[in-house]
């Protein structure tokens, strides 16, 4: 059974940092790929960074670009730990985040089409305060 449970949301204040972790088990992770969403109200569900495990390569939202970092700790094919760090937050930064999972290595053209993710976690809530 696909899980993937995110922790590290809080709340902050503006230039702050936060870690997001998403601990993700019971499938292939070797062979995936690992994203984080968001979502802000009254505001599209956004990628904000993405990872292929199979070739190491990384993408960001352009908005993120420079200030957060996805990485990953993989411990075994089945279990791994997703980490979003998020350094000089801004408060259009607040949002729910979600860790998501693709049976595929995404690339820079579809990464940020939540259509491509097929698994989700139930999302971590980031406060940023001017």
């Amino acid at each position: 059974q696909v899980e993937l449970v995110e922790s590290g949301g809080g709340s902050e204040q503006a230039g702050g940092s936060l870690r997001l972790s998403c601990a993700a088990s019971g499938y292939s992770y070797s062979r995936t790929s690992v994203a984080w969403f968001r979502l802000a109200p009254g505001k599209e569900r956004e990628g904000v960074a993405a990872i292929c495990t199979t070739s190491g390569i990384t993408y960001y939202a352009d908005s993120v670009k420079g200030r957060f970092t996805i990485s990953q700790d993989i411990r075994s094919n089945i279990e791994a730990t997703l980490y979003l760090d998020m350094n000089a937050l801004k408060p259009e930064d607040a949002a729910l985040y979600y860790c998501a999972a693709a049976f595929v290595c995404v690339d820079n053209g579809n990464w940020p089409d939540p259509r491509q993710w097929n698994y989700w976690g139930q999302g971590t809530q980031v406060f940023v305060s001017p």
